[in-house]
């Protein structure tokens, strides 16, 4: 009986359901995540007759039967979250599309949202990272360091990062690098709101000041854009989806029991 394992599968792909809205549940106050949603696909179906139409005579449609359905894949939604202010120097988000990049201990890039940077100090300079202690890129792929005594930085809407030195003069200290992506749903998500590039997303594409379709905010940072309404809506329905093909199997089992009772 195909419905057995047709319900099975049922029951397979809205536990990965379950599992992403549960992701996106646990991360709604993860700064700059981005909602995942789950979709599936119809497994292959067995033709039991084909159409057969021959001089206005026969049948015009095909006799098949499916076998249930599977995940697909895992799109993540790179809308804009809210933005809440924390009046943190260091603290920036980008309004629109686009990536900051980061470079890791053993000199790979990776990509974020997450803009809540801190100052590592060594001796008279200063370094700026992320919460991890990763490298926080300028548009040359340099390191970017505020020297003891600078005061008053400011990061304007291109990235700029500027400041008033010991003598009183505004000097420029760097500028963030922000790249983006042809396709940012096939960067691939190594935790730690970092994100890796991959062949589906294509190479990174800096993007220069005079080009920008976005805007750098100091003092603000991106909230995560999960809408819990919604998810719990998702979760409710994946439920009863769950509950359905479950139904289906014990209704399933009980169609055999019936049988097996014909012999006696």
């Amino acid at each position: 009986m195909r419905a057995l394992w047709t319900a099975a599968t049922g029951m397979k792909t809205q536990q990965f359901n379950i599992d992403t809205i549960a992701n996106n549940l646990a991360n709604v106050n993860t700064t700059a995540y981005k909602a995942q949603r789950a979709e599936f696909k119809d497994l292959f179906y067995a033709t039991l007759r084909r159409d057969n139409l021959v001089d206005d005579e026969g049948s015009p449609v095909n006799l098949q039967v499916g076998h249930g359905a599977m995940v697909s894949a895992t799109r993540r939604d790179f809308s804009n979250g809210s933005f809440i202010e924390t009046n943190g120097t260091f603290d920036v988000a980008i309004d629109g599309p686009g990536f900051f990049a980061v470079m890791l201990p053993n000199g790979d890039y990776r990509y974020t949202r997450d803009g809540s940077f801190k100052l590592s100090v060594d001796m008279d300079e200063a370094m700026l990272v992320t919460n991890e202690g990763y490298i926080v890129l300028d548009e040359d792929d340099n390191e970017i360091y505020i020297e003891s005594g600078v005061k008053d930085i400011t990061i304007d809407e291109m990235g700029y990062i500027t400041g008033i030195d010991e003598d009183g003069e505004l000097i420029e200290i760097a500028r963030l690098k922000i790249v983006k992506f042809t396709n940012p749903e096939g960067l691939l998500a190594e935790g730690a709101n970092l994100y890796r590039a991959t062949l589906a997303s294509g190479e990174e594409i800096p993007v220069d000041a005079e080009e920008m379709d976005m805007r750098i905010i100091q003092g603000y940072l991106e909230t995560s854009n999960v809408k819990i309404v919604d998810e719990m809506v998702k979760m409710i329905t994946a439920q009863r989806a769950y509950e359905i093909s479950s139904k289906a199997i014990l209704t399933s089992d009980e169609m055999f029991q019936l049988i097996n009772n014909l012999k006696r």
